[in-house]
């Protein structure tokens, strides 16, 4: 289990298009294969990817737009019970956000999010960009380096012979309100 952690620590860490095929031999190929990532709310949707292909795209964008993942293996709990194991571990990802790119990035985001109708009344989006807007700036203050606290778990299972992950998650911890809230009704 360690050894197909750090492959795939490795393979996070490479980000070779040109590996992601033999990456893509870590999960199983069953069609019950998930991987939840941190922007995952709901099966199928996003970053909740159901499927092998699913999970190839998320790798992909991982590994085209993500920070630096690293696993503090050290750290990792790891279980086996006959043909499963599963594992959890902490790790962060870091990003380095030049300040005026960040602005810009979210004044972009902006005009898309004023423009559209589906995210709820006019008060309702105002109200997102006066708390996206606040966040934006109140995080780049802090400083242009990114360094997220971020938990790691997965099942694995013994798949003809070889070890290879059947469900994953990458999740943040939240201190505050969660990003995302289901309106109630």
């Amino acid at each position: 289990i360690k050894a197909v952690l750090l492959r795939f620590q490795e393979g996070y860490l490479q980000r070779d298009a040109a590996a992601l095929d033999e990456f893509m031999q870590l999960f199983s190929s069953n069609t019950e294969l998930e991987v939840i990532g941190t922007g995952g709310i709901y099966p199928g949707d996003d970053e909740w990817c159901c499927g092998p292909a699913a999970v190839r795209e998320l790798v992909k964008n991982d590994w085209e737009g993500w920070g630096d993942f690293r696993l503090e293996m050290e750290r990792a709990h790891i279980h086996i019970r006959g043909e499963v194991a599963w594992c959890a571990a902490p790790a962060t990802v870091t990003m380095f956000i030049e300040r005026e790119e960040g602005i810009q990035d979210y004044l972009d985001y902006l005009q898309a999010l004023a423009k559209d109708e589906d995210l709820g009344s006019p008060e309702e989006r105002l109200l997102e960009i006066l708390r996206g807007s606040s966040n934006t700036l109140c995080e780049l203050q802090r400083g242009e380096t990114f360094v997220w606290p971020l938990r790691f778990s997965a099942v694995l299972i013994n798949d003809d012979g070889a070890w290879r992950f059947i469900q994953m998650q990458f999740s943040f911890a939240t201190t505050r309100f969660p990003d995302v809230r289901i309106n109630a009704g």
